[in-house]
C-alpha cells in the first residue's frame, strides 16, 4: 500500500447479500483497501437474516482490509433500508431480522393505511404511504403473528443502527435511514407518537436520531475490530441516501438504481409527499430530501429469467412484441404486492432471448413509470441519467433504459458507491466539509456518457397496455 496523502476513512455498505468495507483516503478519494463477506437470506414465504452474520461479515471485510483499516480516522455504515431488527435486553436479535424485500406484511400495510386517515394522511405525516417494505408495516406484522417476540423485544433498529450500535454501544439512528420506517414524521422530523401509539410501539425502544455531520459516537473496547479505541463512528444512513452522497448528486439529477431491486430517486430541496404511493417521501443524509421509487423485481429477477431459459444474461434479442411483467417477488412500484410474473403475446416465431429482452424492459418499464413523480417540475428532461448499480455495467440493461427513456445515460465508473458515500460522511466528520461535496472533489460520478437515442414508444405503451388489462390477474391475492 502506497502511503496516503491525507487521513483514512471507512465507509461500509450492509446489503441484502454482502457487506463490503472501502478504505479511502479522504485528501483523494483513492481506494487504499477493500474487504467483502457474503450472509444469507432465507428463501421461501419470508425474507430475512440474522443480524449476527452482518457483524460476522463486516468483522471478515475488516479483516481482509489489513493495517489500513488500523490507521482509519472514521468510519460511517451505509445499509439496506427498512429492515426490522428486534433486540432483548442483551442486545441479541430476538429473531431473524425482517427484511426490506419480505412482503408478507402487505395486509397490515392495506389496514394501517385505512385505519389512520388514508394515503393523503400518510404522505402528509411522514412523506410516504406504508407498503409492504416499510418497517411499522413488519412491526405490525409480527405483533399479530408473534406476539411472544414482540413482548421480549427491549430495542428496534434498522440494519445499519445495529452494525453502529455494536460500534459505538449507543443506540443511534440517522433522518435518511428512519424517514423509511413509517413512524417518522418528516415534517417535524421526529416520532410520531400518534403513529406509534397506533402500532404498540414504545419510542423508548427507538434509536435517537443523529442530525448530519453529528458524531454518533466512538468504537468501543471489547470487540476483535481492527479499528483503533476513540476512532469517531458517524451517523451512517440508508443504502440510497448513501449512494446519493457516493455520488455527490445535486438537486434535480436523476439517478437509477440496478441492484438486486431497482430504484430511481433524485435529491430535492422541497418535501415530498405522494398520495399515491408510489414515491417515498424520505430524506437524505444531509439535510434536503430524497423523493424515491423503488421497484422489488430488478437485476434478481431478470436473472432468474435468463436462468430458467438457458441463456447468459445479456443474450438479448431486440424487436419483441412480447411482454414481459416480471414481478417474482410481488411488486411495490406499482403496488402489487400479491403479483407473481405474467408473460403475454407469445407466438411460434417468439424466440428465448426475445423473452429475455422483454424482461428487461418489463422492470425498466416501472422504474421509469415512476421517474417523472421523483424528478421537480424544473428538472432538467435531457440531464443524463446516472446508471449505477450492478445491473449498471450490463449491456443489455445500458441499452434498454436508453432505448426506454429516450435520455443520454452516464456509467459512473467508481464501484461501490454505497460504502463510498459512507465513506464520504466519515471524511465530513473529520473535514468539516459537506460529504456531497467531498464525493464531488473525489470525482466520484465520472464515468462514459451514452447519448440519448430515439425513444421506444411503441413498446411503453404496450407494456402499459398489458399492465392495465391485467390489472384483475396481478392484484388477485392467494394464500
Amino acid at each position: 500500500m502506497s502511503a496516503a496523502e491525507g487521513p483514512l476513512v471507512v465507509g461500509v455498505d450492509t446489503s441484502t447479500q454482502s457487506t463490503k468495507a472501502l478504505v479511502v483516503d479522504v485528501a483523494t478519494g483513492r481506494v487504499v483497501a477493500s474487504g467483502k463477506a457474503p450472509h444469507t437470506v432465507s428463501s421461501g414465504a419470508g425474507r430475512e437474516s440474522d443480524p449476527r452474520q452482518w457483524w460476522d461479515a463486516l468483522c471478515e471485510a475488516l479483516r481482509q482490509c489489513g493495517d489500513a483499516a488500523h490507521e482509519a480516522a472514521a468510519v460511517s455504515i451505509g445499509g439496506q433500508q427498512h429492515g426490522l431488527v428486534t433486540l432483548d435486553e442483551r442486545g441479541e436479535p430476538v429473531r431473524p431480522a425482517l427484511l426490506w424485500n419480505d412482503v408478507r406484511s402487505a395486509p397490515q400495510a392495506r389496514r394501517l393505511t385505512e385505519e389512520l386517515g388514508g394515503a393523503t394522511f400518510w404522505a402528509e405525516r411522514t412523506g410516504s404511504v406504508p407498503a409492504a417494505s416499510f418497517t411499522v408495516t413488519k412491526w405490525a406484522w409480527l405483533a399479530e403473528h408473534e406476539p411472544d417476540a414482540i413482548r421480549a423485544t427491549r430495542a428496534v433498529r434498522l440494519p445499519h443502527d445495529y452494525l453502529t450500535e455494536r460500534l459505538t454501544g449507543q443506540g443511534t439512528t440517522d433522518r435518511g435511514d428512519v424517514s423509511g420506517t413509517g413512524w417518522w414524521a418528516s415534517g417535524t422530523e421526529s416520532y410520531d407518537e400518534e403513529i406509534l401509539s397506533h402500532v404498540g410501539l414504545d419510542p423508548a425502544l427507538l434509536p435517537r436520531v443523529v442530525r448530519p455531520g453529528e458524531v454518533a459516537g466512538t468504537v468501543r473496547d471489547g470487540h476483535d475490530l481492527p479499528f483503533s479505541r476513540g476512532t469517531l463512528v458517524a451517523c451512517g444512513t440508508g443504502d440510497n441516501a448513501a449512494a446519493a452522497l457516493g455520488l455527490g448528486v445535486r438537486p434535480g439529477t436523476p439517478v437509477m438504481s440496478l441492484g438486486t431491486s431497482g430504484t430511481v430517486y433524485a435529491v430535492s430541496r422541497h418535501r415530498p409527499a405522494d398520495p399515491s404511493g408510489t414515491v417515498a417521501g424520505f430524506a437524505d443524509a444531509r439535510g434536503d430530501w430524497l423523493p424515491l421509487a423503488c421497484t422489488l423485481n430488478c437485476t434478481l429477477a431478470v436473472d432468474r429469467v435468463a436462468t430458467l431459459l438457458g441463456l447468459d444474461r445479456e443474450a438479448v434479442e431486440p424487436g419483441t412484441s412480447v411482454t414481459m411483467l416480471p414481478y417474482l417477488d410481488g411488486e411495490r412500484t406499482p403496488d402489487l404486492p400479491d403479483a407473481s410474473g405474467l408473460l403475454h403475446g407469445l407466438r411460434h416465431d417468439t424466440t428465448a432471448s426475445q423473452l429475455l429482452q422483454a424482461a428487461y424492459d418489463g422492470a425498466v418499464h416501472s422504474l421509469l413509470g415512476a421517474l417523472g413523480r421523483v424528478l421537480d417540475e424544473d428538472a432538467d428532461a435531457s440531464a443524463p441519467l446516472l446508471l449505477i448499480g450492478g445491473g449498471a455495467r450490463g449491456t443489455a440493461w445500458q441499452q434498454t433504459v436508453r432505448r426506454l427513456s429516450g435520455r443520454p445515460v452516464q456509467i459512473p465508473e467508481a464501484k461501490e458507491l454505497v460504502a463510498l458515500g459512507a465513506a464520504a460522511q466519515a471524511a465530513g466528520l473529520l473535514t468539516g466539509e459537506d460529504p456531497a461535496a467531498v464525493a464531488r472533489r473525489w470525482n466520484t460520478a465520472a464515468g462514459p456518457v451514452l447519448g440519448a437515442i430515439e425513444r421506444d414508444e411503441a413498446a411503453l405503451a404496450r407494456i402499459a397496455g398489458v399492465l392495465s388489462d391485467a390489472a384483475p390477474l396481478l392484484e388477485r391475492r392467494t394464500g
